[in-house]
């Protein structure tokens, strides 16, 4: 079995293009890096490289056939190497959540839980804000991580992920509309009933507002609200009808206290996003947290 160690530097050469430079950056004699490539040639029975004025070139029939497989090798034993460290490590430090109210109790609460169970000894701020301003505090060095309602502006200063989840949201009323359950609407008839809709400024609003504008109908609510808790008892106690995220509404529909209206065309779903600094990398307690939303399936909540 050939050394490792003789892979690395065969590595270093062919990536430095020259005995002196891999020399350099392997903290070795140059003579112990040309020792160890010929020794390689020896056990491997081939010559890895060609010898020109420029420096140090892989052979055709030798170096080229097995760089790609001995760079791969290599990667993948670092990776097991830094598994195997971060298990005997332990996160400390502080990590500092971005996200508005909403997306910390429908999206995050039972996350937070479970992470502060599995690292005690790491000190959790949680700040709560509109997505906008969670941006402002990300690229301020104020936040390590942002939960966004999506979309969100371009910005150079973070670096926004992919989709955590999908958010849809429906139409819903209580008893005082019972007659409305199970009948076939269309986005033009709501507008002959009392609307409750988040207020001005919000991801959500903005959402309902282009698409009604986008099929031509007036939505303008009759009351506007700041939260989503707020509007779900406005709605069960018989005020107009609300639009809200299925999920977040989920328990309620199961238990009858609001219905789902049959509505169409639907509202296009939107997304709640995770976003970084773009220029700071994760540190391990951070890491871990992220490594948390490669799952899926989180409970709602009501």
């Amino acid at each position: 079995m050939v050394n490792l160690e003789l892979y690395k530097v065969f590595c270093t050469v062919a990536r430095c293009g020259s005995l002196t430079k891999a020399a350099q950056e392997l903290y070795i004699s140059q003579p112990a890096v040309s020792q160890s490539i010929k020794q390689l040639e020896t056990q491997l029975g081939t010559p890895l490289f060609k010898r020109t004025h420029k420096g140090m070139e892989l052979s055709a029939q030798g170096g080229q056939l097995i760089i790609g497989n001995v760079e791969q090798a290599l990667s993948l034993l670092a990776d097991a190497e830094d598994k195997l460290a971060e298990l005997r490590m332990r996160p400390t430090g502080t990590l500092r959540i971005g996200a508005s109210e909403t997306i910390f109790q429908y999206i995050l609460s039972e996350k937070i839980v479970e992470y502060h169970k599995l690292y005690p000894q790491v000190k959790i701020e949680l700040i709560e804000d509109v997505s906008p301003r969670i941006v402002e505090m990300l690229k301020t060095d104020r936040c390590d991580i942002g939960f966004l309602n999506l979309p969100v502006e371009e910005d150079a200063g973070i670096r926004l992920t992919e989709s955590i989840l999908l958010l849809n949201d429906i139409f819903v009323a209580g008893e005082a509309y019972a007659e409305l359950k199970g009948k076939e609407l269309t986005v033009w008839d709501l507008q002959k009933y009392p609307l409750l809709l988040l207020e001005p400024n919000t991801v959500a609003r903005a959402s309902v507002d282009r698409f009604a504008e986008s099929v031509g109908a007036d939505l303008t609510p009759s009351v506007e609200v700041d939260s989503w808790g707020f509007m779900k008892q406005l709605v069960e106690r018989g005020m107009g009808i609300g639009c809200i995220p299925r999920r977040y509404v989920r328990r309620r529909l199961e238990a009858g206290t609001l219905v789902e209206l049959n509505v169409t065309p639907p509202l296009p779903p939107r997304s709640v996003g995770m976003a970084l600094p773009a220029k700071v990398n994760p540190n391990f307690a951070l890491r871990l947290f992220i490594k948390m939303f490669d799952e899926t399936g989180e409970s709602p909540q009501s």
